[in-house]
């Protein structure tokens, strides 16, 4: 007896088949991080990530427990903890202070660099770190300056004059990320997102001051210098462009590839209030780009910094930035606001006791969407209840 192949039986189930190949082929990759030898923590904090992003979205600031408006270096202190009573779930450092000083106070900035890091992990919380880096070449800060800063992006990448020394630099940064161990002897992950605000021409690594290969060239040698020549396994890669975007493909035109980035962000404070200007609907397309870019290429999506300085909004957090949240539906890692300066009584973005902002901080600190350290489950085991 001769059987058919069951493609003979059913050859409109065949024809419909090859019909969706190529949309099956669009569909979303699998979640994974770029670095394959990524520690058990930071496999399990990206993947934990990836869960909540579902139903939660974590709230962080720039330097909150490291110094706020009136105090510095207060053990366990943060302005967000003194009004709701939990620090920010994702806490935000800087590289900065890793270069263009002399030894003795860069090994005393990493010394503290180290113990914010540290404190965060043991509690439960998540870091990531900006890097103001100063320039190699002129040796001038991190802002662009005309006439005194000099286009360095060509002078680092492999064949370039400062090459040598930009590795020496890399390699500080790699020794504070294999130094950062929490109580259980394990590293702490890090979400590291270098070259932020590169469309940018403020900084020296601007648009203005390189092409889109030579930053492309910059960022690889950069990850791929800390994780495969420097062993360093505990980073989250972020590529966070500002917000002069408005496509996906300006969004992507210096974005160095799906093998070099595991989360996708986006600066914005233009489209939120900066200078009494609101435009939050392009603030909303903008993180819709980003989000919907992140779940087609299985990366992480974040809002990495926003905000609005002195909070002169009093329903500013619920009325805008929440608004914005929930208004597609994104799934956005975290949202970071920027620091809480010591001295000046303008420069903050997160409130603080008595601030007119307050009462509206504590409705978004109690939205069940939003989440802070005392809200999070054990973000750096493997498998988690709950999410």
């Amino acid at each position: 007896m001769h059987l058919k192949s069951p493609l003979s039986l059913y050859p409109n189930c065949f024809l419909l088949v090859l019909c969706l190949l190529p949309l099956l082929g669009m569909a979303a990759k699998k979640p994974r991080l770029i670095d394959r030898k990524a520690t058990k923590e930071t496999v399990a904090l990206h993947r934990n990530l990836h869960r909540l992003t579902k139903k939660h979205i974590l709230f962080g600031h720039q330097h909150a427990t490291e110094y706020g408006h009136g105090w510095s270096n207060e053990p366990n202190r943060s302005d967000v903890k003194s009004v709701v009573g939990s620090h920010p779930a994702v806490i935000g450092v800087d590289f900065s202070g890793l270069t263009g000083q002399s030894k003795e106070r860069i090994d005393a900035y990493r010394d503290r660099l180290r113990a914010t890091i540290v404190d965060t992990y043991d509690r439960g919380g998540v870091t990531t770190a900006a890097w103001h880096f100063s320039n190699p070449v002129s040796d001038n800060g991190f802002n662009w300056v005309d006439s005194v800063s000099s286009p360095a992006v060509r002078h680092l990448i492999p064949g370039g004059s400062h090459h040598e020394q930009y590795k020496a630099i890399l390699r500080s940064v790699g020794d504070l990320a294999k130094s950062v161990r929490g109580r259980d002897g394990k590293l702490a992950p890090i979400i590291f997102r270098p070259y932020h605000e590169f469309d940018g021409n403020w900084f020296w690594w601007g648009k203005a001051h390189c092409t889109p290969d030579e930053f492309k060239s910059l960022w690889q040698f950069t990850v791929g210098y800390l994780r495969d020549s420097l062993d360093v396994h505990n980073f989250i890669y972020a590529f966070s462009p500002d917000c002069l975007f408005t496509t996906t493909e300006q969004y992507l035109e210096r974005y160095p590839g799906d093998d070099w980035v595991d989360l996708v962000g986006v600066d914005n404070y233009a489209d939120f209030g900066r200078n009494g200007r609101y435009n939050v609907q392009a603030g909303v397309k903008k993180l819709t780009i980003v989000s919907d870019y992140a779940r087609k290429a299985g990366k992480l999506a974040a809002f990495t910094e926003t905000g609005l300085e002195s909070i002169p909004n009093t329903s500013w957090w619920t009325e805008t930035l929440l608004k914005a949240l929930l208004t597609e539906k994104m799934r956005l890692t975290y949202v970071l606001v920027w620091r809480n300066d010591t001295r000046s009584p303008t420069h903050f973005y997160a409130p603080y006791p008595g601030q007119v902002s307050v009462p509206d901080f504590v409705k978004f600190y109690q939205h069940p969407y939003t989440w802070f350290e005392a809200d999070l489950p054990k973000l750096y085991k493997k498998r988690l209840l709950g999410l």
